[in-house]
């Protein structure tokens, strides 16, 4: 039999060589979603929310802290954003108690407060609301809480309305230590003292408990009328005026109630009781005559 020639073409009869079969692939198409279908979320809990919200708010101050104000613009955009979220997922403002304040005050705190039903609650600047509550006249102390997932505690520490002070055309209501109480309208203390004059605003704390301790002079007290910022004279709804010295005040006190004890002179309707002196006390009835009016019959 001949050789073969090299390079003479193959004969058609010979068969092609078989290739093997590749690996087995999984050939199934991925199911699509239908038409208009939203995809798919992870669902997460409001905890894992808040941890990544937590995340988010601290890399924006890192930011705001290496370039500036731009970052810190940038920031409260995010900020705002993750508060949004979390207000959608329940955390928003629905309540806000008022604790320690009277029903006189509490309106008048709510509307400083600036606080809205539904605002985000995370993201709500609590020392921005304390200065505000702080800001009104009744209060004295206040500590602003926050308790998710949806209330704001504002714990009051009230001024108590302790005179009504007139001065210059002027009355207002003041606390204990002198403070005034802007809100107060004076019109619904007709119980309390009223003291009038320049600094009578600041001496009274120092007597008015002193002269609360006596019922019978309270009970015909009038006003206390603070003369040169330096005493008190204390007229009495019958007109009498009591006239109390610039120190010790305690002591002429004492003297006025041991006098009413035994002679009731509280009732006696004297125009002046002038106590200034201590080791004398001086009375002048309605009907005398004043200083330097001549007598009748020259007496």
């Amino acid at each position: 039999m001949p050789a073969a020639q090299r390079g003479a073409r193959q004969s058609n009869d010979a068969k092609p060589r078989v290739k093997k079969p590749a690996s087995p692939v999984n050939t199934r198409a991925a199911k699509k979603p239908a038409p208009g279908a939203a995809p798919a979320r992870p669902s997460l809990s409001p905890l894992v929310l808040l941890a990544a919200g937590g995340a988010v708010l601290v890399l924006g101050v890192v930011v705001m802290l290496a370039t500036g104000d731009r970052a810190h613009r940038i920031a409260e955009g995010v900020s705002t954003g993750v508060d949004n979220r979390f207000a959608a997922m329940g955390f928003r403002l629905k309540a806000v108690h008022v604790q320690g304040a009277s029903a006189m005050a509490s309106p008048d705190i709510l509307r400083a407060s600036g606080l809205y039903r539904d605002q985000p609650l995370l993201g709500l600047d609590l020392e921005q609301v304390r200065q505000r509550v702080q800001s009104v006249g009744w209060v004295k102390e206040v500590k602003v809480v926050r308790l998710l997932p949806d209330t704001l505690v504002l714990a009051v520490k009230e001024r108590r309305p302790t005179a009504v002070w007139q001065h210059a055309g002027r009355t207002v209501v003041i606390d204990g230590e002198g403070g005034v109480i802007t809100e107060a309208d004076p019109g619904r203390f007709p119980q309390l003292p009223l003291i009038v004059g320049a600094g009578a605003d600041i001496a009274a704390p120092a007597i008015l408990p002193a002269v609360a301790q006596r019922e019978r002079l309270t009970d015909r007290l009038e006003a206390m009328v603070r003369v040169d910022q330096r005493r008190w004279d204390l007229r009495l709804k019958d007109g009498s005026l009591v006239q109390l010295p610039a120190i010790d005040e305690e002591s002429a006190l004492i003297q006025l109630d041991q006098l009413d004890q035994r002679q009731r002179i509280l009732d006696l309707g004297f125009a002046r009781i002038d106590l200034r002196d201590p080791e004398m006390i001086a009375v002048r009835p309605k009907d005398a005559p004043a200083v330097g009016q001549m007598v009748a019959g020259g007496a």
